[in-house]
């Protein structure tokens, strides 16, 4: 159920390894990768300022390059195209002018492992002339490293003004004007039936299209191979020295002179040399076969499928701490003891088919928690609520004492226990729910400052143990807290449900009076303008039928005596609840 979406969060240290290469772009390429959009994700931008690959690298800013790469992830398919025209310079790139709007895209740490239901693969994508037209208003941003970077993601090594009582908690600065005018047109980097390699970086969410790059990421069971850059580094996590050493040393000696640079995974950590071994030679083969393919395809064309979601999860989530792995379908049981004698061997002994006759989900209660999980109201095992609001802006939680009245006299104990106890479950159903983008908590008000800060560090601790990059702002003005968290597939609320077809998504139908109003209104209309006959028959639901004979009756004695008719009202089963008839 907890469906994380993001391929690797592993960071990649600011002390990583200095194999940087302005000639990562290397001539052994057939074509020119690289070449697209590199933004840095951030709450306070309005647009986000792109930057070069080997640009970053060059100013030690490759934490920065890693949350983009790593952005293009297993679980939405990897796009490409093939870049042929030599003549476009490598460290151009473009933005897309709809990015940057979304604040449900923002992210200020790199993701961990993650996956979701979609497929991923590699196609070969031709620019039309009706693609270079309706670009040319987006530019692209040539970089320099001797530049200052204003507008940079904020991150470790930015203050943000806005996090404190009373500052801007997640507005984002705009680009500026300067900036932007020096911005080459797309025009000048595009050229029409110029084929160019893409990956999607982002599935359609909505009413957004997918966001795709031209900077390759291929990941593995412990690395991410990044074919752009020629650099190596390893995921912050990894906290051991002596591990981090070790692991760079491998990755150095296996790796030689090819082009391309490798993130070391949260999951490499105590991995053997023989298995990161043979993941440099797995992807360094794989991406050697994409190029080929290319070579020999025609845009549009797929050029590389990711796995399916079943080994996908076994890739990217399956660890030691697995006790077991049940699998209901002999098909992917085979399937899955092939995949883990070739990628795990240690865990083929915990797969075990399950052949008994309740179904999987029910017999371990993961469709109980599923159906839950559709709800907006959770209950906390104190007795007090959360419910959770989702809406096109953010996502509203509010928490409520309910049925827990505390266990003393002073009501700010039992506010401060409410909201303690709520926020173990609040980052749960984040996780449960695949929440993203702009999250606003409304916790209970709380008089005393030190009680907020309990609730804000209980609250920044418990987000740390989420793979998907996360952040909570400190308490507003109003007592609410901002958190955002990385989206890049629909929360999963969007994807088993569908708009109601009775209230079309809304929620919410006409009151009985309301429409008791409304007929009266319609009727006594169609009487003034001439209607024939003597009666008025008002042809309706059956519930507004009953409120119409009964509670709103006095409305009916009105209308036959403003328009001088016998009201004859009939029930109808048929119609929807605010629909009527009057003839």
């Amino acid at each position: 159920i907890e469906d994380f979406s993001s391929t690797e969060a592993d960071e990649s240290n600011e002390d990583s390894s200095e194999e940087n290469s302005a000639d990562s772009d290397s001539a052994d390429h057939s074509f020119n990768p690289g070449q697209g959009n590199l933004e840095e994700e951030m709450i306070e931008e309005e647009e986000l300022d792109p930057y070069t690959a080997q640009a970053l690298v060059d100013d030690e800013e490759y934490d920065d390059l890693v949350e983009e790469t790593l952005d293009m992830q297993m679980d939405s398919s990897l796009l490409t195209a093939l870049v042929r025209d030599q003549h476009i310079e490598k460290h151009t790139r473009f933005t897309d002018p709809e990015e940057g709007s979304e604040a449900e895209d923002e992210s200020f740490d790199e993701e961990e492992d993650s996956f979701d239901g979609e497929s991923n693969g590699i196609q070969l994508e031709e620019v039309s002339d009706e693609d270079s037209e309706e670009s040319e208003g987006t530019s692209p941003t040539k970089p320099r490293s001797d530049q200052p970077r204003t507008h940079r993601r904020g991150g470790r090594n930015q203050q943000r003004s806005g996090q404190g009582q009373g500052g801007n908690r997640g507005g984002r600065m705009r680009r500026s004007t300067a900036q932007t005018s020096n911005l080459p047109a797309i025009t000048e980097l595009l050229k029409p039936n110029q084929e160019i390699l893409v990956q999607i970086a982002k599935e359609p969410i909505a009413r957004k299209g997918a966001r795709i790059t031209s900077h390759i990421a291929l990941p593995g069971r412990f690395l991410v191979f990044m074919p752009t850059v020629n650099h190596v580094g390893v995921s912050r996590k990894i906290s051991s020295d002596e591990e981090r050493q070790r692991l760079k040393h491998i990755l150095l000696s296996e790796k030689g002179t090819a082009s391309g640079g490798f993130i070391v995974r949260t999951a490499a950590a105590s991995a053997s040399e023989e298995d990161l071994r043979a993941d440099i030679r797995f992807l360094l083969t794989l991406w050697a076969e994409i190029k080929q393919r290319a070579d020999s395809s025609k845009p549009p064309a797929l050029i590389y499928h990711d796995l399916s979601l079943v080994e996908r999860v076994l890739r990217d989530q399956v660890t030691d701490n697995f006790s077991a792995i049940w699998v209901d379908s002999e098909a992917d049981y085979e399937r899955v003891l092939r995949f883990l004698n070739r990628f795990e061997p240690s865990l083929v002994r915990r797969v075990k088919l399950y052949t008994k006759e309740t179904p999987l989900f029910e017999q371990f209660g993961i469709q109980e928690e599923i159906n839950k999980a559709l709800r907006s109201k959770v209950w906390l095992k104190s007795g007090g609520s959360i419910v959770i609001n989702q809406t096109e802006a953010l996502v509203a939680i509010d928490i409520n004492t309910g049925k827990y009245v505390g266990k003393t006299a002073r009501l700010e104990d039992t506010i401060l226990k409410t909201n303690l106890d709520a926020i173990p479950e609040i980052v749960r159903q984040i996780r449960l729910r695949d929440l993203g983008g702009i999250i606003v908590v409304d916790f209970i008000d709380m008089e005393e400052r030190r009680n907020r800060d309990k609730v804000l560090f209980a609250l920044q601790q418990a987000l740390e143990e989420d793979k998907a990059p996360s952040k909570a702002l400190s308490f507003n003005e109003f007592g609410l807290v901002c958190i955002t968290r990385k989206r890049t597939k629909q929360a999963l609320e969007r994807v088993l449900c569908q708009p109601c077809p009775y209230c079309t998504g809304s929620g919410m139908v006409k009151s009985i009076p309301t429409l008791c109003y409304e007929i009266q209104a319609e009727a006594r209309k169609m009487a003034v303008a001439g209607h024939e006959g003597p009666n008025l028959t008002l042809r309706v639901h059956p519930e507004i039928a009953k409120a119409l004979k009964t509670r709103e009756s006095l409305l009916m004695d009105e209308l036959e005596q403003t328009s001088h008719k016998h009201i004859i009202i009939q029930s109808d089963a048929t119609l929807h609840w605010e629909q009527y008839d009057i003839y």
